[in-house]
C-alpha cells in the first residue's frame, strides 16, 4: 500500500461522495427532461473523475516514505 497525503485522501473520498449526487442529478435531469441540468451534472461528473484520477496519480508518484 502506498502512503497517501491527507489532501489526496480527501479528494478521493469527497469526490466519490460527490459522484453519487451528480449521478442522481443527471438521472433526475433526464427524467424531468431538463437538458441544462443534465449537461451541468455530466460536466461536473467528468471534472470530479479527473480530480480523483489526479489525486490517485499523485499518491502513486509519492513512492515510499512517511505519509504527509
Amino acid at each position: 500500500m502506498v502512503p497517501a497525503t491527507p489532501r489526496d485522501v480527501v479528494h478521493i473520498r469527497v469526490g466519490s461522495f460527490i459522484l453519487v449526487f451528480l449521478f442522481a442529478f443527471a438521472v433526475l435531469g433526464l427524467i424531468a427532461q431538463a437538458p441544462v441540468m443534465t449537461g451541468i451534472a455530466v460536466v461536473l461528473f467528468v471534472v470530479t473523475i479527473a480530480d480523483i484520477a489526479m489525486a490517485v496519480r499523485r499518491q502513486k508518484q509519492r513512492g515510499s516514505g512517511e505519509a504527509g
